[in-house]
């Protein structure tokens, strides 16, 4: 086997491993997702829930590679970068600028993130949109809308020049996910059945492990995000055993206070939030700060998905009370609590440092501002040349057997594969009903 030659430069065999495992870490994370949002839809609809993340791994990898890594990370202006890093040029063995790991596994890792984040919008519109206008859409969103906010945090744009901090992902990942679903939602418009019945998660197994694999997969995506074995990746790591098991105490609390239970959905959805809600901050906080960011977060987050469903608003799977308001609750802690003696970069207000606090409101402002704005005017455009939803007879049939010709569950052995107007006249299996 012919061996390529690799210059080690700066590069660590320390760093580079356990980036390489966390990059697996994360990329495991959008099937998790998948799982996790097929157990919150209704039978019919489980395999194409499914299938918008598995969309994200191919269509997102390629425009990652094209164009949006060159537009979140190489030399551009305060808004956008440019195209040096197009088509992976200059993505090579070389180390990255900052750290001790390559070019191209720092690529590698940042491509994940921009997959799962793109995964993450689907959950607002499950259950009616069309499969095809999803992959136009999220190609479109992950050139135009993630790599923007990243390049503000991280890429050298005007949030990072100005000391904004985030730590993994608030930004672009969280509030960049959560207030893009808020828009698709309201472009896409409600599912037919929307307040005139129950629409209750098929399978809650699915959704606790999907919870449960998407937890294990952030230790790679928070700990990875310091591109090292040392300081900052060990104390992401730990926080993010902590915040998590704080939210998922005081959400048992709160299921329990208002219906004297304790729900798994309410369970999956509290590990959520605390995994976004630490996203941010991971390696600027010292744990105990963790474990109250975890604490708080449960709140504003639980009482927007009790209040949601009131509304008219059919943001299917509450993407925006679970990231992006998480997210946000996360960006502004840092403007309270980071500690420079455990970040050794900047302490917030409580810490002598009430800047610091101002930067962080304002990316708490500006990110969820652009990508609402730009993910609707997106979506609007896209509407004028391809239909974005099936029709209400084909939301009723299901959306695996009209849009994939499968079934998540079928009635004999193997995938059974039909048009939808010969469904009508097949037996069906009866839905479960189970969930919150």
């Amino acid at each position: 086997m012919n061996q390529i030659p690799v210059s080690l430069g700066r590069i660590s065999a320390a760093d580079t491993a356990w980036m390489l495992v966390a990059t697996a870490l994360v990329l495991m994370m959008t099937p998790a997702l998948g799982l996790f949002y097929g157990g919150l839809v209704r039978a019919k609809n489980t395999l194409n829930t499914f299938m918008m993340s598995i969309a994200a791994l191919g269509v997102v990898t390629v425009t990652w590679a094209l164009v949006g890594y060159s537009l979140a990370f190489s030399h551009g202006n305060g808004f956008i970068g440019g195209f040096d890093n197009a088509l992976m040029r200059g993505v090579t063995f070389a180390p990255r600028a900052s750290t001790h790991i390559s070019q191209l596994l720092f690529w590698a890792f940042e491509a994940t993130f921009c997959i799962v984040t793109s995964a993450l919008v689907s959950g607002a519109v499950v259950e009616r949109m069309r499969f095809g206008a999803f992959m136009v859409f999220i190609a479109l969103w992950s050139v135009l809308v993630y790599p923007v906010l990243a390049h503000w945090v991280w890429g050298g744009g005007w949030l990072q020049a100005h000391g904004a901090l985030d730590f993994a992902g608030g930004v672009p990942v969280e509030m960049g996910s959560g207030f893009s679903a808020f828009a698709a939602a309201i472009a896409v418009g409600q599912r037919r059945d929307y307040g005139r019945q129950a629409m209750l998660p098929h399978n809650t197994m699915y959704v606790l492990l999907g919870a449960g694999l998407l937890w294990f997969g952030w230790f790679g995506f928070n700990g990875g995000s310091g591109y090292t074995v040392g300081h900052p990746g060990v104390l992401a790591f730990a926080n993010t055993l902590l915040a998590p098991a704080a939210t998922l105490v005081v959400w048992f609390g709160l299921d329990v206070v208002r219906g004297r239970r304790a729900t798994a959905v309410g369970a999956a959805t509290a590990i959520i939030v605390g995994c976004v809600g630490i996203t941010p901050a991971a390696g600027y906080l010292s744990p105990m700060s963790a474990m109250l960011l975890g604490a708080v977060a449960a709140f504003p987050s639980y009482a927007v998905i009790l209040w949601r469903p009131r509304t008219r608003l059919d943001e299917t799977l509450d993407v925006l009370p679970a990231h992006g308001l998480a997210g946000l609750t996360g960006i502004l802690f840092i403007g309270f609590f980071a500690e420079r003696s455990w970040n050794g970069v900047a302490s917030g207000l409580l810490f002598g440092h009430p800047a610091q606090l101002g930067w962080q409101a304002l990316a708490a402002l500006a990110g969820p501002a652009y990508a609402f704005i730009a993910t609707y005017v997106i979506l609007r455009l896209l509407a004028l040349v391809m239909p974005l939803r099936v029709s209400a007879r084909e939301e009723a049939l299901g959306m695996d057997v009209v849009q994939h010709g499968e079934e998540a569950y079928t009635t004999g052995e193997g995938a059974i594969l039909v048009h939808p107007d010969e469904f009508e006249s097949r037996p069906r299996v009866p839905e479960p009903q189970s969930g919150a």
